[in-house]
């Protein structure tokens, strides 16, 4: 907890440097990957770092949490540090890291603000960060406890046993120890991190969700080949570095470095009827919670929403859909923006997903993975249809600039 003069200075320097919070940022990675380039080549999403995607991320997990020192929100503060930490116990951060980002992060904030920052300004921020730090510390080590495993030791190597097309630009990979030796297991809905050396010798890191269920013994992955494309403003989004690769270059036998499972996008152990919403290869966690409840008979009502582009590029669409069958109170709602020669039908429709004419229970939980304008969408949705904000979880995969502006 902030002492009281430190909140009143948080308080006071707020609004300057939210305002300047993005240059801060920005100046920030400059300076720490110019001095330890190792950082961006081995640990970074370099790709975020070039859309600018990771600097907002950072800029409003910052804000936020300073913001939620004065006007405390407990649920929220634990909301925003466990994606955090979870995140960074998928890639086996450590304190000394924190030390790192202290440096250059106060760097960069005196260099933006100047003279405005004062001993007293300093040090209330510097009172904040090590609150922010040292709290996502404690939560990483017990991450990693609950694992396990010694903090940052998460990586381990396992072999593909087997690679299967998931749709026209999906494949799934099925891994297996090196040993034939049961994996750890997960809970529904978690992921795993999946390191690769390039052509140019960096190491990159990216996460995927695992759509196996936890009974199965292996893991199993999915990953959509993801080509560079225009935006409507003109502007240009890289293809995949890492999907890209896995998609050309991984096939059974091969080995492959991955980490333990985290991530805090997982079944809640209750009977509250469910609502599982995806789209694309949003998909992937989805199709693990649903292994999950098909296989130990789950008696609740459970709707399952899912939209893509076309029948062809669902992955997983047979499986979804036999998956749903076997669980006796699931129903399937589908929106395809092309159908091809098929015919709209009961729970098969043509468009963008419409969740007007969605019946909700009372106490309802739901659960969305899929792009950010997506997510965005229907959970202004669901709070129109009365579901509780804390009854709405999700996943993002890259920077969470899901920062929902209702409750």
């Amino acid at each position: 907890m902030l002492s009281a003069t430190t909140k009143e200075t948080i308080r006071a320097t707020l609004p300057a440097v939210g305002a300047a919070i993005g240059d801060i940022t920005t100046l920030f990675y400059r300076r720490m990957f110019a001095a330890e380039p190792g950082l961006e080549r081995d640990l970074f999403n370099r790709g975020n770092q070039q859309q600018g995607g990771q600097q907002k991320a950072l800029a409003g997990a910052i804000a936020a949490f300073a913001a939620l020192q004065l006007e405390p929100d407990q649920a929220r503060v634990d909301l925003i540090l466990s994606r955090i930490a979870n995140k960074h116990a998928s890639l086996g951060i450590q304190p000394a890291q924190y030390v790192i980002v202290h440096k250059y992060l106060f760097e960069a904030i005196a260099e933006v603000l100047g003279d405005a920052v004062t001993t007293e300004v300093a040090a209330a921020w510097d009172e904040l960060y090590w609150l922010m730090a040292e709290t996502l510390i404690a939560m990483e080590s017990g991450l990693y406890q609950a694992a396990d495993v010694a903090d940052g030791h998460v990586w381990r190597q396992v072999r593909v046993r087997e690679r299967r097309n998931e749709s026209d630009d999906a494949v799934s990979f099925v891994l297996t120890s090196l040993d034939d030796t049961a994996l750890p297991t997960f809970s529904p809905g978690q992921y795993l991190s999946v390191g690769v050396h390039l052509e140019d010798g960096a190491r990159q890191i990216r996460q995927y969700s695992l759509s196996s269920a936890p009974s199965s013994g292996d893991w199993r992955v999915t990953v959509k080949r993801v080509d560079a494309h225009t935006l409507p403003d003109g502007s240009a989004t890289p293809p995949g570095e890492v999907s890209n690769f896995l998609y050309r270059n991984l096939f059974e036998g091969d080995v492959l470095d991955v980490t333990t499972p985290f991530g805090d996008l997982v079944l809640q152990d209750d009977d509250a009827p469910l609502l599982l919403i995806s789209a694309g290869i949003g998909c992937t966690p989805i199709i693990g919670m649903l292994g999950h409840l098909a296989e130990t008979a789950d008696p609740r009502s459970i709707s399952v929403i899912h939209a893509d582009r076309a029948p062809s590029s669902h992955a997983h669409r047979a499986e979804l859909a036999e998956l749903v069958d076997r669980l006796p109170f699931a129903v399937m709602h589908r929106w395809y923006e092309d159908l091809g020669a098929r015919r709209p039908e009961d729970g098969l429709r043509e468009g963008r997903a419409d969740l007007g004419d969605i019946t909700v229970a009372d106490g309802t939980r739901a659960y969305l993975c899929g792009p950010l304008p997506f997510m965005l969408g229907v959970r202004e949705a669901l709070l129109d249809k009365g579901i509780a904000p804390d009854n709405i979880h999700y996943e993002v995969f890259g920077p969470d600039h899901l920062a929902p502006a209702r409750s």
